[in-house]
């Protein structure tokens, strides 16, 4: 791995950092690409179980699914919420996608293996969906466990109980623990917990898969201390030599 190909940051940031001894990543858009098509194709199959539930047209389908995220943190909780359907169902449905398009990320994969301490996944998504993604990266084998949203007994981030069940489970001392998102608003929670919180959203000129309200809320949030649009370089930028 060439060195030169990624900047130390400053020694400020360098600094801050330097007591992190857990590294927490969410999974979709920010261990994968944020312009990767993975998320597209999850965020189509929500509206075909939709259409198929309530015997609506794809537009109907859609708006109500973005109005229960928008609501309850995710499409499933709404539906939980307000339908009582079946989590399982509803997960190994529209996490049935094609990964194809997902290669090995090696530059990736030596990064997060440089950072001293532990790592964790802490997703919205299932856990079979985590695996199944961190292995097409080439990555499942660096986290020491995934935290999905079965283990978070259904309840999504930015929920707090969420991230108080998450630390509580793994031992985590927030205060010496990172928190990498692509969805600001997921990080206020995390930044309030005392971790170090960094915002990973696309390289400029590419698609932004984010809703228009999560992006508004984004970079220039307190709660967000760091942004990047290269997680690996970031990473790589904090200044750790190979294990």
């Amino acid at each position: 791995m060439n060195d030169a190909a990624f900047p130390l940051l400053s020694e400020e940031t360098r600094a801050a950092f330097a007591h992190v001894e857990t590294w927490v990543f969410d999974l979709d858009n920010t261990l994968y690409p944020p312009s990767s098509d993975l998320w597209p194709k999850i965020d189509q199959r929500i509206t075909v179980f939709m259409s198929q539930l309530f015997g609506l047209d794809g537009l109907s389908s859609r708006a109500l699914q973005k109005y229960y995220y928008q609501r309850y943190g995710t499409t499933l909780r709404g539906l939980m919420e307000e339908h009582a359907i079946s989590s399982d169902e509803f997960l190994e449905f529209v996490h049935d996608i094609d990964r194809s398009s997902l290669v090995p990320d090696h530059t990736l994969a030596e990064a997060i293996t440089r950072l001293p301490g532990r790592k964790l996944i802490l997703t919205n998504g299932s856990r079979k969906h985590a695996v199944h993604t961190a292995r097409h990266l080439g990555i499942d084998h660096l986290f020491e466990d995934i935290f999905d949203i079965v283990a978070a007994d259904l309840m999504p981030k930015p929920a707090a109980e969420t991230y108080d069940r998450f630390l509580d489970r793994h031992g985590v001392d927030p205060a010496r623990a990172a928190m990498f998102e692509d969805i600001a608003h997921n990080l206020a929670v995390p930044h309030a917990r005392g971790m170090k919180t960094v915002l990973v959203t696309p390289k400029a000129g590419a698609h932004d898969h984010r809703e228009d309200w999560e992006i508004a809320a984004g970079a220039k949030a307190a709660h967000v201390d760091y942004l990047t649009q290269d997680l690996a370089g970031f990473l790589f930028g904090l200044g750790y030599s190979p294990a």
